[in-house]
């Protein structure tokens, strides 16, 4: 938009007329005062201003625009029909006007000088919106490495921790091979448990890789709930004999289409999540109903919750609610995982949760017949 200060309303009006038949948008100003507060309030990409005005004369306009950060770069153009001398002509170049335009205006010279300043607002906006987007990118390429620094960290403590069980166990199963059976037994079946941590850690890194290069691929075919729904907690209570997991639901003829065992990686990981941030209650609670043609999985713990402003990131990349704690150990990638596996079934999915009081992860399905 360009704005017009003059103080008589007939030289506005043949301007204005001229710039609106070429359109441009105008608005207008009859005194230094009230071009000033316009400007506090307005965005323009030229100024076209009136040296002669009673009042505040262009020049202290001028040099009052120039004075406001916001409008500091916007170009001016003086207006005059006296004083076209050097000195005169310098004091609005020492004022901030960038150009002049003598009256009577030629129309089109003031179209030339106009439209040049405006393609020159344009591509300052351009560069300026440029460069805002590469300092964003640059904020977010450091939060990335940020947040990989933290991953490689955390991944290389997660995956050293059953390494170092499982030497300790297998030397202990050297020591007691010959004298006790049983001891060597609970040694080597301690060994398989982290084995089995340690296969499923470098099973949600391959996942990772997986997913960001795109080649997380699903088997689809139909498939009966009930039964995976009854694996994956079989799976949950053979690995932790202190856990109970509670069922209800009209979920015994319910049939999906999709990949049986990624969904079943989602259940058990919300499973053991439910456990895992439940230190005080081993217990979970199950839904699955179906309601129309929809089915909604809902697992429920009475753990430690999570925060309202936290529960939106809790599916992003590598982020932990209790990030800067040692409380609970992990990468920050199954949930990750596991909303990238619902995303690829069109699952609808999310979080519920209260601070202390526990949270219900669920997701829902299209059934078929």
């Amino acid at each position: 938009m360009i704005l017009i200060v003059d103080d008589k309303p007939e030289n506005i009006f043949s301007l204005k007329q001229i710039l609106e038949l070429h359109n441009f948008e105008v608005d207008i100003a009859l005194s230094g005062e009230e071009a000033l507060k316009k400007i506090l309030k307005n965005d323009y990409a030229l100024i076209i201003l009136d040296v002669q005005m009673p009042g505040m004369d262009g020049f202290e306009v001028a040099e009052a625009v120039t004075g406001y950060s916001k409008s500091k770069d916007t170009p001016i153009i003086f207006l005059s029909a006296v004083n076209t001398d050097k000195k005169f002509i310098t004091k609005g170049y020492a004022s901030g006007g960038l150009d002049y335009i003598t009256k009577p205006v030629d129309a089109d010279i003031l179209l030339l000088k106009v439209k040049t300043f405006y393609r020159l607002y344009e591509q300052t906006h351009e560069l300026y919106r440029m460069q805002q987007a590469l300092l964003e990118e640059i904020e977010y390429r450091k939060e990335a490495e940020k947040k990989k620094d933290e991953f490689i960290s955390i991944a290389s403590h997660e995956l050293k921790t059953p390494l170092t069980s499982i030497k300790a166990y297998l030397q202990l199963s050297q020591r007691a091979i010959d004298n006790d059976v049983e001891k060597t037994k609970s040694y080597l079946d301690r060994t398989g448990q982290q084995l089995e941590k340690l296969n499923g850690l470098i099973a949600d890194l391959l996942d990772i890789s997986k997913i960001e290069s795109g080649k997380l691929k699903l088997n689809k075919e139909p498939f009966a709930f009930g039964p995976l729904l009854n694996s994956a907690i079989d799976i949950i209570t053979q690995t932790h004999d202190d856990f109970n997991v509670l069922v209800n639901g009209n979920y015994d003829d319910a049939k999906l289409f999709g990949d049986a065992i990624r969904i079943e990686q989602v259940l058990i990981n919300f499973l053991t999540n439910a456990f895992k941030y439940s230190p005080d209650r081993k217990e979970a609670h199950v839904s699955a109903n179906v309601n129309g043609n929809v089915l909604t999985v809902r697992v429920t713990d009475f753990g430690i919750g999570i925060p309202e402003e936290k529960q939106k990131d809790i599916f992003e990349k590598f982020y932990r609610v209790e990030a800067n704690t040692n409380r609970f150990q992990g990468l920050g990638i199954g949930l990750y995982i596991c909303a990238e596996i619902l995303r690829l079934h069109g699952a609808e999915f999310g979080v519920e949760s209260s601070p202390d009081k526990g949270s219900t992860f669920y997701f829902r399905m299209p059934v078929i017949q």
